[in-house]
């Protein structure tokens, strides 16, 4: 059986508080002097963003900071990924470093850091958070912006899709994509097919965060095989989330099928449990995939990622000798 760690892979769909490691939250959080967060068996997505944010609130430092995006890209490295791509809503730490181009400075400047230590490249997703008004979402589209060529390869779109549909986003990711960025929002996560049809005509969506749910609509299957989008998938969410019942009811191997191009992701292993590496191995237990499938799946997520040409070219050549080993 191949070593999946040995398999070259880019992590897409990562938030970076949510992969902070449990022991590092007890240690911020004791320091910080604030109860440590119950983490996992949330029930309800209202549940896992409280968790969320709790994590977010330990971060009183630059330093507390440092260590987490650094910690973040070692355990990428360990999973086997050659490129992470993790996403943050730069505002939630306004009242605790400073300023949002302060805050994004230090992260952008340790995950050049930490990525040349660890030995895998780094870029940044810059997220927008779909509950508030769509004037914060082209702030954070108009900062990101301003940081294209300098760390941020991408920019999303978080929180509950409930309630907050893609369109009221259109100009905050035209401006994201002006400048040259990813679009890699949310959609078909906690709503149906309609809000990934919506990512793709309204955010003109490159690669959909989750999108499982367009499984439910052959016709919107089939659109995003022409267009070629890839769909960041993350089944342990998924399933601690009730998104679907169980891994055997997960559609991503109909996807697959369908030929939809998916990554493999792990979301907020704080919260969910299992890394990326985890997650590759959990999708081989527990849904029966082969390796041309999960070879697949890296393919997919180096080619959909903000790496440089040349990290592309070198880690695929390195999926496709993985998979003649």
């Amino acid at each position: 059986m191949r070593d999946l760690a040995a398999l070259p892979k880019a992590h897409l769909h990562i938030h970076l508080e949510g992969a902070m490691r449990p022991e590092t939250l007890t240690e911020l959080a004791a320091v910080a002097g604030i109860p440590v967060p119950p983490i996992r068996g949330f029930g309800s997505f209202t549940a896992f963003a409280g968790m969320y944010l709790a994590a977010c609130e330990v971060l009183r430092t630059e330093a507390d900071l440092r260590r987490l995006v650094d910690e973040v890209v070692a355990d990428a490295a360990a999973a086997g990924a050659v490129w992470i791509e993790p996403g943050v809503y730069v505002p939630h730490h306004r009242d605790r470093l400073g300023p949002p181009e302060q805050v994004l400075e230090v992260i952008l400047d340790e995950l050049s850091q930490a990525g040349a230590r660890h030995g895998i490249g780094t870029g940044l997703m810059v997220s927008a958070d779909r509950t508030l008004d769509p004037a914060d979402a082209v702030a954070q589209a108009e900062l990101a912006a301003r940081y294209e060529g300098q760390g941020v390869v991408s920019f999303g779109l978080a929180n509950d899709e409930v309630g907050h549909p893609p369109e009221p986003f259109a100009p905050a990711f035209a401006i994201a994509r002006d400048a040259g960025l990813i679009s890699a929002p949310h959609a078909g996560e906690l709503d149906g097919p309609e809000s990934v049809r919506g990512a793709l005509t309204a955010l003109g969506a490159d690669r959909v965060q989750h999108g499982i749910r367009a499984v439910e609509d052959p016709g919107l299957v089939a659109l995003l095989v022409d267009r070629g989008t890839c769909l960041d998938v993350c089944p342990s969410s998924n399933l601690l989330l009730a998104v679907v019942p169980s891994l055997a009811d997960h559609p991503l191997p109909a996807l697959l099928a369908a030929g939809v191009r998916c990554s493999l992701n792990a979301d907020d292993p704080l919260l969910f449990g299992p890394g990326l590496l985890e997650e590759y191995e959990l999708v081989r237990a527990e849904m029966g995939l082969g390796d041309e499938d999960l070879a697949a799946m890296a393919r997919s997520s180096l080619e959909a990622s903000g790496a440089p040409d040349a990290c592309r070219t070198k880690a695929v050549a390195g999926v496709d000798a993985w998979l003649a080993a």
